[in-house]
């Protein structure tokens, strides 16, 4: 009698909803993540989702605990755990729904993820998605929420003094309305579990 192969185990995926908190208009995104994505990977995803370049450090706030990727210059200051090895479930467990994301510690770009549904992965070729958002990430180094602020008032004013360095710095064609679920499905791809 052949042996039977063992039965492969269920993959699960979580939908995230991750919202950058303190600006407006609200930006957020709604993201399915395998259930074992690592934290650096997971780090890569909401850079991709949001757009930002990685240009700055960040920490993943979950139960209380502190994860970050080493940095041996800032390791006595801010005593993060390692993130390098940490499973998102293990580190959320199943009972938790959410947890924080902060990126760049100047700026202090503060996220919250709350944990939305789970359920079977469904998409054997791309196990990370996005499904829904809305409008445009702020530039990196604009001064965090109150920077941003200052920056979309100055671009709606074409009479402010610094409207044209504004739109010039920003690459001339900032709209924080904008929202293309296409593009970021495509930069989602590039990211490899």
């Amino acid at each position: 009698m052949p042996k039977r192969a063992p039965p492969s185990r269920i993959k699960l995926s979580w939908q995230l909803k991750i919202e950058l908190l303190d600006v407006v208009p609200t930006v957020w995104r709604r993201l399915v993540v395998p259930e074992t994505i690592k934290l650096p990977k997971l780090d890569r995803v909401i850079q991709n989702a949001f757009g930002w370049t990685n240009s700055h450090l960040h920490e993943f706030i979950i139960g209380g605990v502190e994860y970050a990727y080493p940095d041996p210059d800032l390791a006595e200051e801010l005593e993060h755990v390692d993130e390098t090895r940490v499973v998102l479930l293990d580190a959320l467990g199943l009972q938790a729904r959410c947890f924080d994301y902060v990126y760049d510690f100047g700026d202090h770009w503060h996220h919250v993820a709350i944990v939305e549904d789970r359920h079977i992965q469904t998409s054997p070729t791309s196990p990370i998605y996005c499904r829904a958002g809305e409008n445009a990430c702020p530039p990196e180094d604009v001064g965090g929420a109150p920077g941003y602020a200052e920056f979309l008032e100055v671009l709606a004013d074409p009479d402010h003094e610094e409207h044209k360095h504004y739109v010039t710095w920003s690459g001339g064609n900032f709209d924080p309305k904008r929202f293309d679920l296409d593009a970021i499905n495509h930069a989602l791809a590039k990211v490899k579990i």
